[in-house]
């Protein structure tokens, strides 16, 4: 279904977009050079003919021992069109910075802080570029296939959290 999507931005972006193919349940995936992944995205989201409107996964991958050993892949999706879309940016270890899509999709904010914070990899205009799950104090990205299985991290003093948001409910729930 969104084959037309790949073989549009096949066409947009000559240049940018390469090596499109069919993934595994049938969705089709492109690789995206990263300096162009804001220019792509926003092509999805703004053209007529697309109209991705969410970022519904953004996630990262690690391949030890290859180069680049890094991706970041977005998962995207046009809920007018029902249409979805994987994109695929390569992310050298020496180079871990891509342009963040933030100022495109609201939501990819905390997936290119869980990208960060767990892999190490970073997004060039992120409004809030800070570890996620992890505590500041802790060294290393987990998730990264290097990561020592019996690691030991810093201890820290415990420490209240003022301001923690609860979501929606009455004010009284505990």
């Amino acid at each position: 279904m969104s084959k037309a999507v790949i073989d549009a931005l096949v066409e947009r972006f000559p240049d940018a977009v390469y090596d499109p193919y069919v993934g595994v349940g049938g969705d089709d995936c492109a690789f995206v050079k990263k300096d162009r992944i804001v220019d792509v995205c926003r092509f999805l989201k703004s053209d007529p003919g697309m109209l991705f409107d969410m970022a519904p996964y953004i996630t990262a991958v690690d391949y030890l021992g290859q180069e680049p050993r890094f991706e970041v892949v977005y998962n995207l999706l046009s809920l007018k069109t029902n249409r979805r879309a994987r994109l695929r940016v390569k992310v050298p270890e020496q180079d871990a910075v891509v342009p963040s899509v933030t100022g495109l999709w609201r939501g990819a904010d905390w997936f290119e802080r869980y990208c960060f914070d767990m892999y190490g990899i970073r997004f060039t205009g992120h409004p809030d570029m800070r570890r996620l799950l992890m505590y500041d104090e802790f060294v290393g990205h987990p998730l990264r296939k290097d990561y020592p299985l019996k690691g030991r991290q810093p201890l820290v003093q415990e420490r209240e959290v003022r301001d923690i948001v609860r979501g929606p409910g009455p004010a009284t729930r505990d």
